[in-house]
């Protein structure tokens, strides 16, 4: 046998030791021989897969044989690199030390040839030939190309070698490492205790000039910019380094630098380190404080702030010097700073110049009535006018709600009802389609199925055997049928004689305790049309689609679709029939009772009775919180959680029998695990009790499909629509979106539903602070939402909101407050004026009274003082 006949063998059997070892023996002729049949054995291999498939099977020994026979370095880097070898599950290639053995017998300049072209092809951290390029640039010693990813790509595996600074290469990378593009990325989550961050303290301690390099490439590396991501890990770098007062001087400009434009904690950082120099140049500290006192963030302002009073404290001749910055913060968007603002240029007033004294005269006119009077009397100028009354900010009126909207038609085409199937269609189009097949088969059962059997040949199985779907497959099919479209591809399949599962509703509906109830009405109206469809005992048409968008059917067109059924000689559904009195409206007509009673049919009878008496009552809605650590369960009091990722709610549903048992069914509580399917459709099923829908969406509010909450803002519009008490459920679900910033929708809900007089503005004040309070929500967001609603003319219902939220809020005594409690209570501020409120709220008297200069407590005593203050 030849050369290459002896090594296709072990090819073959994908033995890559053993080619391996071979290729090393050969001599110069059979490479040459090897290496010209490789290519055509690769060709052949290939015809025997599809196209798509990969060859990862023979990746390894392929690899090793080109890397072995292939003549120049850029033939064997792009064999290495081929698509063909991909993994099938990714990663990187584990064959890095069979090929340097390979490789071992070509020249080095060859072989660092190859590590050159290696090295420039990497493009991620994820390269698959990452570990194979460094041990070749390590082992060869040659000059290491200036690329981007490849730095990338060593600070990835460097955190994992057992001492990083004996790597060869660490000398050489070190510097780069704050040059290249991304390097910042792949170490954010690298922690001060980490492998990499730990050797790079060690080296600081053990040699000055390396520390002086690390600091000065955190510096370079700030001034360059870049997100806070990308910047992670050279602020925790720079705060190991610990840089002394004499370390940070020689680049005092470059955090002055960095002052007015980089990230807040980039800034923060600087502000600190240059607090520490004593000489700082008079010019080059007006310049920072000028930049500080400019920026947006509260905690940069205040200790910008806190750098001013130190410095003139230290050099009183620079009070005229920093009036500029001083006027700046005038400016600040937070009560408290604009009153420190005023406070030190009181303080300094003395050691200023007439320029200086000027200079903060001139920046008086920013500030409210109260701080500029208190200005006034040292600085002096023109004395400020009280504040006109009628130049108060007027909000606007709230929005005029939108009339109900009809339904459109039942959809009764083929064509029609196969675009809703397979389509993202909602609610709607769904109880269109329903009312429109059942109509069609009532009226022309053949014809239906005649138009429907081609449709369906071939067509819409997966709606049965699709497991990844529906999750769990038993002999092929799902062991139940839970969406709607399963049971009306079920219901065509029965018209066309191809029913693939007869009998369905008997088997295929899930238990109580596997669906939200909701889901469970939903599923029993879908199946007994199904059933209806095989005993052929289809009615003319149902009786619960909705006449308005929102879902509601009217009295008066649920007798006449009474009566159509009664002189067809046909019995309603029975779910349907329970769902339309779910949908009937609140206020009904007397005359539509009185009509009723002329109805023959049993169904006709209960219709009567049910309009005749009392309408179906409210039930009561209770909502439990609890917490889990994994183990324990506890219920959750007013105070906060140690465990907020496991917060969940337990709400309870009471209400009286009412004897109809998907009524009652859907009236009790609901179940806490769940799973919750068809969630846009659950408002419109309740349309008249609006709180019962939303108590049955909690369970799912804080679970999350997608990095997402499975409630969404258009279920909350569906509720925003429909009629009866909005209690503690639905204040909760528009509390939890009103504090997320990615659902500005519900920003627009809120004025919408005060203008509709739909907004228990109290509750959402309690709930959304019990919201904040467990960590669910932010609070800084919270405030951001409520204040937009306010601007838009529920200035009211959001005064209503805070002052039921603070006694949730107000931390006990020596507690901290919640971040952004101030700027909450400044907005009640703003609100309770608008709305000239008045009244003592406990909590806030209390918190006023205690001591300290805090900004909360600022902000309540401000609050507080206007709450109590005589009408002028």
């Amino acid at each position: 046998m030849n050369p290459w006949d002896k090594l296709r063998m072990f090819i073959d059997r994908k033995n890559a030791d053993v080619v391996a070892a071979r290729i090393v023996e050969l001599d110069e002729e059979a490479r040459k021989e090897v290496a010209e049949r490789l290519p055509e054995y690769l060709k052949t291999l290939r015809a025997r897969h599809e196209p798509w498939e990969s060859l990862d099977d023979y990746a390894e020994v392929l690899r090793a044989a080109g890397a072995g026979v292939l003549p120049g370095a850029a033939a064997v880097t792009s064999w290495l690199s081929r698509r063909d070898f991909t993994p099938r599950r990714g990663g990187l290639y584990r064959d890095t030390d069979r090929l340097m053995t390979v490789l071992a017998t070509r020249p080095a300049e060859w072989r660092a040839d190859l590590a050159r072209r290696l090295a420039l092809k990497v493009r991620t951290a994820e390269d698959r030939n990452l570990a194979l390029t460094l041990a070749l640039l390590r082992a060869t010693g040659v000059e290491v190309p200036v690329h981007d990813p490849l730095v990338v790509g060593w600070v990835s595996v460097t955190g994992r070698l057992p001492v990083p600074r004996e790597d060869p290469l660490f000398d050489v990378m070190l510097p780069r490492v704050f040059d290249a593009q991304g390097v910042g990325r792949a170490l954010q989550w690298e922690e001060p205790t980490g492998v990499l961050m730990s050797s790079l303290r060690a080296l600081a301690a053990e040699d000055g000039a390396k520390r002086l390099t690390l600091l000065r490439g955190c510096v370079n590396r700030f001034l360059r910019g870049g997100s806070l991501t990308e910047l992670r890990f050279f602020v925790r770098l720079h705060e190991a380094l610990d840089p002394a007062p004499h370390e940070i001087e020689p680049y005092a400009r470059d955090y002055l630098r960095l002052l007015p434009t980089a990230p807040g904690p980039i800034a923060e950082l600087a502000l600190r380190h240059l607090r520490t120099l004593n000489g700082l140049d008079p010019l080059d500290l007006v310049e920072g404080l000028e930049s500080v006192l400019f920026r947006s963030e509260r905690k940069l302002v205040r200790a910008g702030l806190t750098w001013l009073d130190q410095s003139v404290r230290l050099s009183p001749s620079l009070a005229s010097q920093v009036a500029g910055p001083l006027g700046t913060a005038f400016a600040a968007d937070s009560v408290e700073l604009r009153e420190k603002a005023v406070t030190l240029a009181i303080k300094h007033a003395s050691g200023m110049d007439d320029e200086g004294r000027a200079t903060v005269r001139d920046a008086l006119d920013v500030l409210p009535y109260d701080l500029r009077l208190r200005a006034f009397a040292v600085f002096g100028g023109e004395e400020p006018a009280e504040p006109d009354p009628e130049d108060e900010f007027i909000p606007p009126a709230l929005p005029r709600p939108d009339a109900p909207q009809r339904m459109a038609d039942p959809i009764d085409s083929v064509e029609g009802m196969l675009s809703v199937i397979t389509g993202p269609s909602e609610w709607m189009a769904w109880e269109r389609l329903l009312a429109g097949f059942v109509a069609l088969v009532y009226r022309d059962r053949e014809g239906a199925a005649a138009a429907l059997k081609p449709a369906l040949d071939g067509k819409y199985d997966h709606f049965y055997q699709d497991s990844n779907r529906y999750q769990v497959r038993y002999g092929g099919q799902p062991p139940h049928w839970n969406y709607v479209d399963q049971w009306l591809v079920g219901a065509m399949r029965s018209l066309t004689g191809t029913a693939s599962a007869p009998d369905a509703w008997k088997h295929k509906l899930p238990d109580v305790s596997g669906l939200s109830t909701p889901c469970l009405l939903l599923l029993h109206r879908a199946a007994e049309i199904q059933m209806a469809v095989e005993e052929d005992v289809v009615p003319p048409l149902l009786l619960a689609t909705p006449t308005l968008t929102t879902g509601h059917v009217d009295a008066s067109e649920l007798v006449t679709r009474l009566e159509i059924i009664e002189a067809a000689g046909a019995k309603p559904l029975a779910a349907d029939l329970q769902q339309a009195l779910l949908r009937l409206r609140r206020d009904q007509d007397p005359r539509t009772a009185e009509r009723a009673g002329r109805l023959s049919s049993p169904a006709g009878r209960l219709v009567a009775r049910w309009l005749a008496g009392d309408p179906l009552a409210d039930p009561a809605v209770e909502i439990r919180w609890s917490s889990s650590d994994g183990k324990v369960e506890r219920w959750l009091d007013d105070g906060e959680t140690d465990n907020p990722h496991e917060v969940r709610f337990l709400p309870s549903l009471h209400a009286p029998a009412t004897g109809f048992p998907l009524i009652d069914l859907v009236f009790r509580d609901p179940p806490s695990s769940s799973v919750g399917i068809h969630l846009t459709w659950w408002a419109a099923m309740f349309p008249s009790h609006r709180e019962v829908a939303a108590t049955h969406l909690l369970p799912h509010l804080l679970r999350h499909q997608w990095h997402r909450s499975a409630v969404r803002p258009s279920h909350l519009l569906q509720l925003s629509r429909a009629d009866g008490p909005p209690g503690a459920a639905v204040s909760l679900i528009l509390g939890r979106m009103l504090g997320d910033p990615d659902l500005p929708e519900a920003v627009d809900l809120l004025p919408a539903m005060a203008g509709r007089g739909d907004l228990n503005a109290a509750e959402l004040g309690r709930q959304a602070a019990l919201l904040a309070k467990r960590d669910q929500i932010k609070l800084v967001r919270l405030t951001a939402a409520l204040e937009s609603a306010a601007s838009r003319g529920a200035h009211r219902e959001v005064w209503t909101a805070i002052s039921a939220a603070l006694p949730v809020l107000v931390p006990r005594s020596g507690r901290q407050p919640l971040h952004g409690l101030a700027a909450f209570v400044a907005l009640g501020t703003t609100t309770a004026t608008w709305c000239r409120a008045r009244g003592v709220i406990p909590e806030l008297e209390a918190m006023a009274a205690r001591k300290g200069s805090s900004g909360v407590l600022r902000e309540a005593r401000r609050l507080h003082g206007l709450l109590t203050a005589e009408e002028g």
